[in-house]
């Protein structure tokens, strides 16, 4: 290598690891310095040149590929939010002792059955995601087939609750009225608790695959499902609050038949599909429960602050009114809960397959991608909530009002 040199005239020449040996010419005409490095020679600013132009390359691509779980799964949230909302705009046109029976009753399923079914499947999300990672097919379908049969077990005392919904919540001195419309509402919407026991894992068996689009898609169509089938109930057949809880089973009953359709047909699935049933899935349970129970905590914790203001609400004076308000402004409110949710489903997949995989630092890269655009969404949700608080309480009232 050649470089121009300052001084008038000397050549310095290096030979490996021996001795310097210096030889003087005159270059002074050149002005060149020569020096000759051996075969140890460096280059520790390319290296770190590449070493940074490899790191963004893998940050980006794993950017994509948190997106492409995220995205889907974000559609799939606002899909179900909107059928909610629907939900709640139908029983607000039958009256306001109905949208009140419709919120409690809601809340009650919540508090006692859906977030638990759903806090218990998510247990079985780090096993399908390292079973993907480590390209374990037959794990990944004894998980699946596991769990769905410890959600259907869990199920039956929830049952129980649900059936007694009357004699629990005038215990907890709610409005007799209403508690006998969401004793009616629960009985009717009895068959989803069950549709979400093989819902929820189908969900989390296809996301930890990588399968979001399909999801969507049939979460769309369910949608459309819903609304015809809550019209033609409601106000067709005129069956009231029996309609619109009707209207949820066959909505999720579509739905859950369109992935089951979908995984049994599609060569994404072919592979880890595997409609034998065994005894292997009533066994060795201890691994999902014991990921299963922290992951129920966490989502009940969550989900029941929210719920308990419902039943709170029909503790003050005029039930109907406070209740009616209160349910539709907790459907506002999902909406903030669609984005991060839907985030972190897609954090928790790329981790549990990246570590299935043996790249740990991978998932430790994925993670820390996640609590970056987690802390963004957190300041677009306060931004969100700042932004609609002038117009988000009179919006509840007057859709309460319909």
């Amino acid at each position: 290598m050649c470089v121009p040199s300052t001084d008038p005239c000397p050549l310095v020449v290096e030979v490996g690891d021996s001795d310097l040996a210096l030889s003087t010419h005159s270059l002074c005409d050149e002005k060149f310095r020569v020096v000759l490095v051996g075969q140890k020679e460096e280059l520790p600013l390319i290296q770190a040149r590449n070493r940074e132009t490899n790191l963004h390359h893998e940050i980006v691509e794993e950017i994509f590929a948190l997106g492409r779980i995220a995205a889907p799964s974000t559609i799939t949230g606002l899909l179900n939010y909107a059928r909610n909302l629907v939900s709640m705009l139908f029983l607000g046109h039958l009256g306001h002792v109905e949208l009140a029976a419709g919120a409690l009753s809601v809340g009650f399923a919540n508090i006692t059955g859906y977030s638990i079914i759903f806090g218990l499947a998510m247990g079985m999300e780090p096993i399908c995601g390292q079973a993907f990672g480590a390209q374990k097919q037959t794990l990944l379908t004894l998980t699946l087939h596991r769990t769905i049969a410890f959600l259907l077990l869990i199920s039956i005392p929830i049952t129980f609750l649900w059936l007694h919904v009357d004699k629990i919540l005038l215990l907890l001195d709610q409005d007799p009225k209403i508690t006998s419309l969401a004793r009616i509402y629960l009985l009717y919407a009895l068959p989803d608790l069950f549709l979400q026991c093989i819902l929820n894992p189908f969900r989390i068996y296809l996301r930890s695959q990588n399968i979001t689009n399909p999801i969507a898609l049939c979460s769309f169509v369910a949608s459309l499902v819903h609304i015809i089938v809550n019209h033609y109930l409601v106000h067709v057949l005129k069956t009231g609050i029996k309609g619109v809880a009707m209207g949820v089973v066959v909505a999720n009953f579509s739905l859950t038949m369109l992935l089951l359709c979908y995984a049994y047909s599609s060569e994404a699935c072919k592979m880890a599909w595997n409609t034998t049933l065994s005894f292997d899935c009533f066994r060795e349970w201890g691994t999902i429960i014991r990921l299963a129970i922290p992951s129920c905590i966490s989502v009940c914790l969550e989900w029941w602050w929210y719920e308990l203001m419902i039943i709170l609400c029909g503790l003050l004076s005029g039930p109907q009114e406070t209740v009616s308000a209160i349910g539709v402004l907790m459907q506002m409110t999902a909406l903030v809960y669609v984005f991060p949710s839907s985030l972190s489903y897609g954090v928790s997949t790329r981790v549990a397959q990246e570590l299935g995989a043996g790249r740990p630092e991978s998932a430790r890269k994925a993670s820390m991608i996640g609590a970056v655009f987690g802390a963004g969404l957190g300041i677009a949700a306060m931004a969100f909530n700042l932004w609609a608080r002038a117009w988000w309480g009179p919006y509840s009232l007057t859709v309460a009002q319909f």
